[in-house]
């Protein structure tokens, strides 16, 4: 019977590993002082975000700036080692390989790093077999965040949609336990014992 058990808890794990889960959702959020749930920090912003203070602004320009800036010197970069390439008297096939593999690549990367600010990845087994796609198109990812920093912090809207669905929900727990759960234990008529 333990096996069993054993075996039904490794089977939901298991299973559990594919599901989109935000932090709330699976319990992961830091709880406040007074047990509420606490905003999740973004890169760059940290808990500003939720509030807009704390230089939010300045750092929403920084990360844009910053990102044109990074995509800007890498693309200098590839168009470098391109005439390398071409100095080095390299046949124009791998040429045209190279520059389809950054453009496909630079494309996998934007588009996941743009869907990674509006939901949750929903297998991370893949994200993770991605991880170098997304690595060799890093231009991608940059004009990614370059983007979303003109409207808001990368990753904000995501966040907030949890973070307010999960004080909405604390709230209804809240609300609906009132008093001390141990006086109305105490306050209920004991049963007679069975024999």
């Amino acid at each position: 019977m333990s096996q069993n058990k054993t075996q039904g808890k490794s089977r939901t794990k298991s299973e559990g590993q594919h599901e989109s889960v935000g932090p709330y959702e699976s319990g992961e959020a830091a709880e406040a002082a007074d047990g509420g749930p606490r905003p999740e920090p973004l890169r760059f912003f940290g808990t500003t975000w939720l509030a807009h203070d704390g230089g939010y602004a300045a750092r929403r320009a920084a990360v844009a700036v910053g990102s044109l800036a990074a995509a800007v010197g890498a693309c200098l970069l590839l168009r470098f080692a391109y005439q390398g390439l071409t100095i080095a008297d390299a046949s124009p096939f791998i040429g045209i390989l190279v520059i389809v593999m950054f453009s496909v690549c630079s494309a996998i990367a934007f588009r996941k790093t743009w869907e990674g600010f509006s939901k949750r990845p929903v297998d991370r087994a893949r994200e993770e077999q991605l991880r170098s796609l997304k690595g060799i198109g890093f231009i991608g990812s940059l004009v990614a965040y370059f983007l979303r920093s003109l409207t808001e912090a990368p990753g904000e809207r995501l966040r907030r949609t949890e973070y307010e669905t999960a004080v909405a929900r604390y709230e209804r727990r809240r609300t609906t336990r009132t008093g001390n759960p141990a006086a109305r234990k105490a306050s209920r008529p004991k049963r007679p014992k069975r024999k």
